[in-house]
């Protein structure tokens, strides 16, 4: 086996000297680098023990550190965040951002309401046109869109079937004499009465005659056109004395089912980088050390510690014993690699407990629960009484 050497208690950091180098252009990093494996190296028990571990050992366990402090941090910002974040641009990092709650994603969710509701929405209504024969009853839509090329099915929204009531050539809405609204409505003496504050109980043949007056006001002032729709096919009613166009609106059905809606975010198809879709392209970035507060940076340091005891609780398992002159050594694997897990673990528990704290939601209820307090005990000053 080669002679290795180990620690032997100083180093000098040179960038490209970490695993994947994130942080090897900051001066800051760098110039903690050999602090931290110093500090990683005594609490390990140098130079009473020997650490068998190198330099670069040290760093690559101080670039995991940074790394996994960044990761928690920003994923917690991600999952708090990430209904605001959706469908914004990824070419813009988010790390230094302050993220402010929106109503993207709720607009696009309300976007399918609206199409159904036929008030807008993000699904394009066509209108088509169809050739009406004379005495011809039954049209196929379905056959009619083949003749258009529209592959797949169309779901009818409007069809067009009434013609202007003969009441429109008579009744101004906007005119003072004539027929008006309120001599409409005082024909079907209507105009002297106040729905829901009073009540007159007046004879049967009343019932009867305004019963008849409904009817001729159907007959008069509606469209006697109609139309079913049972299976594609279009039936009018009644039936077409001659030739015409009729104009209907539908949506395809293989555009109401388009579940992509990158068109309609920010940086969609048009765009250079493209959307958020998912968390896995959430633009937050490796963190930069030089930004990290000192509460931060102890945390680093004592997973750094808790990695290098981890790493060499792993070398020292390859052998449990050790000759020495006279008598042999023990090493202490198992109680390493047990403390470092727990370690670890605990960190890594302290820090999400943290940045659930921060959160938007815990903040709320923090500062509803401070103003309840606060409330309280301006409850019990004592009210001024003034005397005018």
């Amino acid at each position: 086996m080669a002679n290795i050497p180990i620690w032997n208690g100083s180093s000098h950091f040179q960038p490209g000297q970490t695993p994947f180098g994130f942080y090897d252009t900051d001066s800051e990093f760098t110039s903690s680098a050999d602090k931290v494996a110093s500090f990683c190296a005594i609490r390990l028990g140098y130079p009473l023990m020997d650490v068998e571990l190198q330099s670069g050992s040290f760093y690559a366990c101080f670039e995991e550190a940074v790394t996994t402090y960044g990761n928690e941090v920003y994923q917690a910002q991600a999952v708090q965040n990430y209904l605001s974040i959706e469908g914004s641009d990824t070419g813009t990092p988010l790390n230094n951002s302050v993220i402010s709650s929106n109503l993207n994603s709720t607009i696009r969710i309300s976007q399918n309401y609206a199409t159904e509701a036929g008030i807008g929405g993000n699904v394009t209504l066509h209108k088509g046109m169809l050739h009406i024969s004379a005495s011809v009853q039954n049209y196929d839509l379905k056959q009619w869109a083949l003749e258009q090329g529209i592959s797949g099915s169309i779901e009818i929204r409007k069809v067009f079937y009434e013609a202007p009531p003969a009441i429109l050539r008579y009744f101004d809405p906007y005119a003072g004499t004539g027929t008006g609204i309120q001599s409409l409505m005082d024909a079907f003496d209507f105009g002297s009465y106040s729905p829901g504050v009073n009540f007159l109980l007046m004879p049967a043949s009343y019932d009867v005659l305004k019963v008849q007056a409904i009817e001729f006001n159907d007959q008069i002032r509606k469209s006697a056109y109609s139309f079913e729709l049972h299976n594609n096919v279009l039936r009018l009613l009644p039936v077409p004395t001659r030739e015409g166009v009729l104009w209907f609106e539908y949506y395809k059905i293989s555009e109401k089912g388009n579940v992509d809606d990158s068109s309609n975010t920010a940086g969609g198809a048009s765009g250079a980088s493209g959307p958020v879709t998912n968390i896995s392209n959430v633009p937050f970035e490796n963190p930069t050390y030089s930004q990290i507060n000192s509460i931060g940076r102890q945390w680093i340091y004592r997973y750094t510690l808790a990695l290098a005891k981890e790493l060499l609780a792993y070398v020292r398992g390859k052998y449990t014993t050790v000759p020495i002159p006279g008598s042999e050594a023990t090493l202490n694997q198992q109680d390493l690699l047990s403390d470092a897990r727990a370690e670890k673990e605990a960190l890594l528990q302290n820090l999400r407990d943290i940045l659930e704290g921060t959160s938007k939601t815990a903040q709320l209820e923090r500062k509803s629960k401070e103003l309840e307090f606060l409330s309280d005990v301006l409850g019990e000053v004592p009210m001024v009484i003034y005397v005018g």
